[in-house]
């Protein structure tokens, strides 16, 4: 147990912080699990749909500095590349 009153509230800030950031690391990877789910579906509108709301935490958790700015871009590009390739898939089957 801390002794001092600012290592007391720190315990207190960093356990607020640790909530939050589990808090947002798990809808982060409910929305990305719902992508891929419909990435896997072939549903190439509902995953662009689904994306953008992806790409909208991720940019938020970002300026929050829940999630590392390189991480939420390299995330962002292969989520858009794979949707990208629905679209190439389903022009090239016509």
């Amino acid at each position: 147990m801390a002794n001092r009153r600012s290592s007391i509230k720190k315990i207190r800030v960093d356990k607020r912080r640790r909530e939050n950031n589990i808090r947002v690391n798990s809808e982060l990877k409910t929305v990305a699990r719902k992508v891929r789910e419909l990435i896997g579906a072939k549903k190439k509108t509902e995953a662009q749909q689904a994306s953008r709301d992806l790409f909208s935490k991720l940019d938020k958790a970002v300026k929050k500095n829940t999630l590392h700015k390189k991480r939420a871009s390299r995330l962002k590009s292969r989520f858009q590349i794979k949707i990208n390739s629905l679209a190439e898939a389903s022009k090239s089957s016509k």
